[in-house]
Order: structure tokens, then sequence, then C-alpha cells
């Protein structure tokens, strides 16, 4: 029997859903080849001046849109920027504040644990990669007479997207980092943000320069990041 495309409850459409499936061993193998490919991402800092097509952005955003939200309001927006003036204009206000925090903010311990991974308060990695995507949440919305309404689990549901949206990242074959100078109210003045946004992630986007050089660090073992209960 053929089931119906769509149906009605408590007043609202929804529609069937379908998803391909898969053998066991066909899940075990794609699972593992996703893995792979996210276990070679790496936060890198030295990237190319190669340009990447506008079109690539797109997907990366639509990729992060994807995300579960609360209430389905996709508290979000993705701000990609390639202007060379406004990377310019980011990168002195973030150096600003990224000095502030090394001088005054930051405890030792802090800056200790920061030493091996070979950051500092200079951020050329802003104008070089050929995009910028500023991530903004919207702890709140208007309603077509300009009145509030409020979005729910703002904070987890823009994470959510941020970590898919590098992971399109990764797949697409380019490289980012996860920066967050602190504040980061600049970024709103900048780019001339409505007052319902917040800044939450700085991803510069691009291809590494070569030769690029990462810290070699692990990752935790399976079995310090998980507990099974079977």
């Amino acid at each position: 029997m053929k089931s119906a495309d769509h149906i009605n409850i408590d007043g609202f459409k929804h529609v069937s859903y379908r998803i391909t499936a898969l053998s066991e061993e066909e899940a075990v193998t794609k699972s593992e080849s996703y893995f792979n490919k996210l276990n070679e991402r790496r936060s890198v800092r030295d990237y190319s001046d190669k340009w990447i097509p506008k079109k690539i952005i797109d997907n990366l955003i639509k990729s992060a849109s994807t995300a579960p939200s609360g209430a389905h309001k996709q508290p979000w927006t993705f701000c990609a920027i390639s202007n060379q003036e406004l990377k310019s204009k980011i990168r002195k206000a973030a150096e600003i504040e990224e000095k502030k925090s090394y001088q005054s903010r930051m405890s030792e311990r802090w800056k200790k644990d920061l030493k091996p991974l070979g950051t500092d308060m200079n951020k050329p990695f802003l104008e070089i990669a050929p995009w910028l995507i500023v991530v903004f949440k919207k702890p709140y919305d208007f309603d077509k007479d300009g009145n509030k309404i409020n979005n729910y689990y703002v904070n987890e549901s823009v994470g959510i997207a941020c970590g898919m949206m590098i992971s399109a990242i990764q797949n697409a074959g380019l490289v980012t980092l996860t920066h967050t100078p602190s504040p980061m109210n600049f970024l709103s003045k900048i780019l001339n943000r409505p007052s319902n946004e917040r800044a939450f992630l700085l991803l510069p986007v691009g291809y590494p320069k070569f030769p690029t050089y990462v810290p070699d660090i692990k990752r935790k073992a399976l079995k310090k990041v998980s507990a099974y209960y079977t």
C-alpha cells in the first residue's frame, strides 16, 4: 500500500521522510570514511590567497543552515566577507582586542596552554584568507510590526550550525580556524549588523599556504571521550 506523501498533524502539514537505507557493512564503511576525512582536519593559521568562488561559500552556508535549531527558529546569520578593506578593518580591530587579552585578560596558565599551538596576538590570516565568515547569533527576531520574538536554545543551535560548517569546509578540501577575539562587538559595528545580532564566531576560509606546518598534537582516544552503557 502506497503511503501518503504528507499528512496534517494538529493542523500543520507534515511530509513523508525517506532516507536511503544502508546495510550494516555499508554503514560501517561510510562512518569510518567520514571519520577519516574529519580526522584530517586541523586548525590552520597560514593561508594562501588563492581565490575561492562564491558558489562554494554559498554551499558551505547552506550546509551549515541544515542544522537543527530550537523550534526551528534558525537563529543565525552567516556574513561572508571577501572585501579587502573590510578584512583589514577586522584584522586591525581584532588585534587590538587580542593585545589586551594577551597583556591583561588572560592568565599565565592560559597563555602557557596556548604556547604549543603557536598562536599569538598577531592575526595576519584575517587579511590573507580569501573569505572570512562571521557567524552571528540572534537571541530574538522581529515580527512584521517590529515586536520582539524570542528564539530558543540559541547558543546550542548556532554552535551546532558552526560545527556543521566546519565539517563542510573540510569536505570541500578547504581549511579554517575557529577565531573568537573577545569581546567581538567590533564585528557588529564594522559590518553594520542589526541590533538583534551578536557575533558568535569568526571563520577564515581558504586553502593552506604551501608549505604549512601545524602543531604535532594528538586527539584523545575513544575510551577517553566516550562512555557506553550496554
